[in-house]
């Protein structure tokens, strides 16, 4: 069935088909972006014969993919019955959100499933508005962006976090089992510090962007909004003015003037640094000395000092404001990062600790 009201907008370089029929592509959007809009595209990793590996798979996209961007359907190269593939497409696409999301079902969520056909590369697309919904309609027409740098990056920018962590582990010497649930623990307590109401972030410009004096902005986890959805956030344009903090634009630390070459580059993108601290010397209407409490162990125990850096980079259209910024990209990302980490570290705690190597692609094929 032909669905005219919708159209599907391409904003990458052509998608890249092979000839391969088990190849299936995650088809990648944005919130910030209107519906039914394709900005990239990433190529299944984990896969076998009887399809995605998706546990393996959300675990990798959850550490490739960047904050602001999202899966919104599935593409599948095969000559099979195109509304057959195309609900397949749209079943892995939804399994895929499940696990990346924590949830166990998706509300009025749109999935695109699209079909290629391996020998001409034609592509058909399919839409499932609903996932208790069984039709799947053909979308017509398809259009593609002239310059998708420019859609990308004329109101975007990036937002780019750095956290060295040294997390202290202490285990009995006669029970090195211990160390990964204490180890597990203490990952546990560093998340619960991001949301903390005494936690401040700060932002500032980069030097990139520093032919505009900027002064830097602190946020305190109090004034943030961690339960506010992505796509109910209310973007502000350029006429909105507001004193508080929390509501500034992230356009407010983004060159005011650019070349066209600029505009047009990812490289060039303006970038906002964002830094995590925690905050415990606010004044206090109470005076109090310091105070130290000692745990004595009882048995013989061992500290194992684990060390690693998160590095957290999303992307956000300018008109967001800081408090969603931090709360909706920041801060989800680097608890994502913050348990990839944890469950790599794992098999290894007491020998070695691997490293996260991120290959990112903004706009088109990954």
């Amino acid at each position: 069935m032909e669905k005219n009201t919708r159209s599907i907008r391409i904003e990458c370089p052509k998608l890249l088909i092979t000839r391969n029929e088990s190849d299936l592509q995650w088809l990648i959007g944005s919130p910030f972006f209107p519906p039914l809009t394709i900005i990239s595209t990433v190529r299944c990793i984990h896969s076998n014969s009887s399809g995605p590996d998706f546990p393996k798979e959300s675990e990798e996209i959850r550490t490739l993919l960047l904050k602001g961007f999202d899966v919104i359907g599935a593409l599948i190269v095969g000559k099979c019955d195109p509304e057959k593939t195309a609900a397949r497409a749209v079943e892995a696409a939804r399994k895929l959100k499940k696990l990346l999301t924590g949830t166990t079902k998706l509300e009025n969520e749109e999935t695109i499933g699209a079909v290629a056909d391996p020998d001409t590369g034609d592509i058909r697309f399919f839409l499932s508005e609903t996932e208790s919904s069984m039709n799947f309609e053909l979308v017509n027409p398809v259009s593609y962006g002239d310059n998708p740098e420019k859609f990308v990056w004329e109101s975007g920018c990036l937002l780019l976090c750095q956290l060295p962590i040294k997390l202290p582990v202490c285990y009995p010497a006669n029970k090195p089992s211990d160390a990964e649930s204490n180890f597990s623990r203490a990952i546990e307590a560093v998340i619960a510090k991001f949301k903390d109401p005494n936690v401040v972030y700060l932002v500032e410009a980069s030097n990139r962007a520093s032919l505009d004096v900027v002064q830097p902005v602190i946020l305190r986890g109090s004034e943030l909004d961690f339960d506010a959805a992505v796509a109910n956030i209310e973007l502000l344009d350029e006429a909105a003015q507001n004193s508080e903090k929390k509501l500034l634009r992230c356009a407010h630390f983004c060159l005011k003037s650019k070349s066209t070459s600029q505009l047009l580059s990812a490289e060039n993108a303006d970038i906002i640094q964002i830094s995590v601290l925690l905050n415990r010397s606010e004044k206090s209407p109470k005076c109090s000395a310091p105070a130290v409490e000692y745990f004595p162990a009882m048995d013989e125990t061992r500290l194992l000092i684990v060390d690693f850096k998160l590095e957290v980079l999303c992307y956000a259209v300018q008109g967001i404001p800081l408090m969603h910024a931090i709360s909706k990209l920041i801060t989800p990302g680097l608890i994502d990062q913050l348990i990839s980490m944890k469950n790599m570290n794992l098999p290894y705690l007491l020998t070695q600790h691997p490293e996260v190597t991120f290959y990112i692609s903004l706009v088109g094929s990954l």
